[in-house]
């Protein structure tokens, strides 16, 4: 499962936790602008935005988890087993296969409402990258500094929802995990009064009780609230230094740990790696289970005119600064 969000200080920050029991040979891949996009129906696109973000390289095409393009606007992927509904091709509309969708977007639009126009015409086709990779069931975050939609491609057709929260998590559908937030308007920072009985003397004997019923498990509704209640009353300082820390400590308070979420066959879900991308300059930072230093990849301190990938292997090893 998998946790996705947008936050705004002086910049732009967008970025996710991916949990797995397993990892693909993912790396950092900036695309740039004259990498030749061959899409499966929609014909080619040698010129378009560059991009950087997380991706499994297959046979030179990014499969990307999540990008940002150089205009600023993001996109992420994350599990939606058992409501993701892809349909055969449509006549009359745009037919993009879900692994294409990202790089589909990110090429040819600068902001939110440019996607829109595109998803007005979309279809997210039933089509495999390959047999050895048949598509992930996904619904998408797509986020630019003003605003954040969710899109998901179900069986009654392809839903486009506003997202006020800048959060996507997994399952439920995504207006039923925004509904739920109903539940928790009760919670707060400050101190909790006592609205249980006025002839009792009851008193706060700790700090945080103001937030006592926020969900603390691992389950994808429970993510949504934690993440999105710690995100909406989070206060960073505006500095990159401390928006970058800031906003790993969001997607650290949902984080998964190995041995918590047993899959079976010895396998735990963890989480791979955390990113979060400076979508203003276009810088993409990350960490791995095995290494929690942040490490930073800039785009624009490569050619962004070549027509060849560029990749990063993760640092997965923990890298401790020792001072004595």
């Amino acid at each position: 499962m998998c946790t996705a969000i947008s936050y705004k200080t002086q910049d732009h920050y967008f970025g996710r936790n991916l949990d797995l029991e397993y990892s693909y040979h993912e790396t950092v891949t900036i695309t740039p602008r004259n990498y030749p996009f061959h899409f499966r129906k929609m014909g080619d696109k040698p010129n378009h935005y560059a991009l950087i973000g997380m991706a499994y390289v297959e046979e030179g095409y990014p499969l990307y988890y999540d990008a940002t393009n150089e205009k600023g606007l993001s996109m992420a992927g994350l599990n939606f087993p058992e409501n993701a509904y892809y349909p055969k091709e449509v006549e009359g509309k745009d037919n993009v296969a879900p692994f294409e969708f990202i790089p589909w977007i990110l090429c040819q639009c600068t902001t939110v409402k440019e996607a829109r126009v595109l998803l007005d015409r979309m279809n997210l086709c039933d089509i495999n990258y390959s047999e050895r990779l048949p598509l992930s069931p996904l619904h998408w975050i797509i986020s630019d500094k003003e605003e954040s939609i969710t899109v998901e491609s179900v069986k009654e057709g392809l839903k486009v929802y506003d997202n006020p929260v800048g959060v996507l998590t997994n399952n439920p559908t995504f207006d039923i995990q925004l509904f739920n937030l109903n539940n928790y308007m009760s919670l707060s920072t400050e101190p909790p009064v006592n609205n249980f009985c006025k002839d009792l003397d009851l008193k706060t004997y700790s700090r945080g009780m103001g937030a006592l019923g926020l969900p603390g498990d691992l389950s994808s509704m429970s993510r949504f609230v934690k993440v999105t209640f710690t995100k909406m009353n989070s206060l960073s300082g505006p500095s990159e230094d401390e928006s970058v820390g800031q906003f790993f400590h969001l997607l650290t308070s949902v984080e998964q740990q190995r041995g918590c979420v047993h899959m079976g066959e010895g396998k735990y879900e963890i989480t791979i790696y955390s990113s979060c991308c400076n979508t203003d300059k276009g810088i993409y930072y990350y960490t791995t289970y095995g290494n929690r230093q942040i490490t930073a990849v800039d785009m624009h301190k490569v050619d962004l005119d070549k027509e060849t990938l560029y990749n990063y292997d993760l640092i997965k090893e923990e890298q401790i600064k020792r001072q004595n």
